[in-house]
């Protein structure tokens, strides 16, 4: 183990890593059983409807609505409360295109908050942020740990702005004894195939509102209201229906999500200990009261460059990416950065709903291009033993010393 593999010497891992298994006979079952229903249509069958009551009753709330996708849960809850073409919702720079493609969809202007240190929306520049034109905060728990949703949801309701937590990567994770996703107004969720809890594709919005559980309702069924009598639509909504089957595999997987996070919070934490002490490196930074679920564990590099680092972290058979998305969202979403949105116009940032000028340009949230200079992004997951972690942590070792620092 005295040289690099990326210089040529002997991988610290040769074998492969344990694949995720999420899904299991209960789901081949629930599934086999909606099939032979000979009804898949959500409205009209049962395992949507008893999805949405499992899911209300794991986050102790009073109303869950079902949807195709975590950005379908995003959109609907935007379209829950309804702002006004170029109204501004204040959002994290670190994110998937997921969280911003509904604010666009909805005609609103995502303006962005700086990160603290453990790469969360820093609550200081969200209430700076805040304008007469804020319409709503969409608050990113990203990589598993909690932003300080307690303080966001203050700021919130002093300014009366509804409050929207993006948990796309934190399922069922506890800050301060209480689950993210019932702190704000509305709570959203992604069932893609690598979330804690995955249907494939899916989603899930929650809120103890009924006014805004039965908007939700209304803009995922393209704002029908499914009275009986002469078919009615209130509200100009989409289509965001969620099968029977994807219905069905939630169905299991609602069972086992907290044990799936809690394995992985306990292989995380030990993957801290294992390489806390090596000079230059970080790992990551839980949020003081969070759980951290490491949907990806995030280290970050100061004296080696994420990319090299990354690099040769990979030819040592374990599995790492430089820099998360690479650049902020305002930088690498040119919908954004070159304002190329719906044909030949630039809605929402342009025209008679837009009075004012957003630039989404190198500088705008200095600390969140810091942080994505310096990350390096390691996935592991529930199938993974201390003995794979361990493994993890001896390559790091192997990196740390050998690869030449700058």
């Amino acid at each position: 183990m005295s040289q690099l593999a990326i210089d040529g010497g002997q991988p610290y891992r040769t074998k492969p890593f344990p694949a995720r298994t999420p899904f299991g006979e209960e789901e081949i079952n629930l599934v086999t059983e909606a099939i032979r229903s000979q009804n898949l249509f959500g409205p009209s069958g049962g395992k949507v409807k008893q999805l949405e009551e499992e899911f209300a009753r794991l986050y102790g709330v009073k109303h869950a609505v079902a949807t195709t996708s975590g950005t379908a849960a995003i959109h609907t809850a935007i379209g829950a409360i309804n702002p006004n073409p170029g109204d501004e919702i204040i959002t994290a720079p670190i994110t998937d295109a997921g969280s911003i493609v509904p604010i666009l969809y909805q005609g609103c202007v995502p303006v962005f908050a700086d990160v603290d240190e453990t790469y969360n929306m820093d609550p200081a520049d969200v209430e700076r942020k805040i304008t007469d034109r804020t319409a709503a905060i969409l608050l990113v728990h990203l990589f598993g740990n909690a932003a300080r949703v307690d303080v966001i949801s203050e700021i919130a309701r002093a300014h009366n702005i509804p409050l929207i937590e993006d948990c796309s990567q934190s399922h069922v994770i506890k800050y301060k004894g209480r689950y993210l996703g019932t702190w704000g107004d509305i709570g959203t969720f992604s069932f893609q195939q690598s979330k804690h809890m995955t249907t494939g594709d899916g989603g899930m919005t929650i809120t103890n509102r009924e006014d805004l559980a039965e908007r939700m309702a209304w803009f995922r069924d393209k704002g029908w209201t499914r009275k009986p009598g002469i078919r009615h639509y209130v509200l100009l909504g989409l289509n965001y229906r969620m099968t029977e089957l994807q219905g069905a595999v939630g169905l299991a997987q609602v069972k086992k999500v907290r044990s799936v996070v809690e394995r992985r919070m306990r292989l995380g934490h030990y993957l801290t200990e294992l390489i806390s002490d090596i000079d230059g490196l970080t790992p990551p930074i839980t949020t003081e009261g969070s759980e951290h679920g490491y949907w990806l564990y995030a280290l970050r590099t100061d004296a080696w460059s994420a990319t090299s680092f990354a690099l040769a972290l990979s030819r040592e058979g374990i599995g790492a990416g430089a820099g998360y998305t690479g650049e902020p969202i305002y930088l690498c979403m040119e919908p954004l950065s070159d304002r190329r949105t719906f044909g030949k116009s630039s809605y929402p940032f342009d025209g008679v709903y837009n009075q004012h000028t957003v630039e989404y340009v190198k500088g705008l949230c200095p600390r969140a291009e810091d942080a994505l200079e310096h990350i390096v992004t390691i996935g592991i997951n529930e199938n993974y033993t201390e003995k794979d972690i361990g493994d993890v942590a001896g390559a790091i070792r192997k990196v740390a010393k050998l690869l030449p620092k700058g």
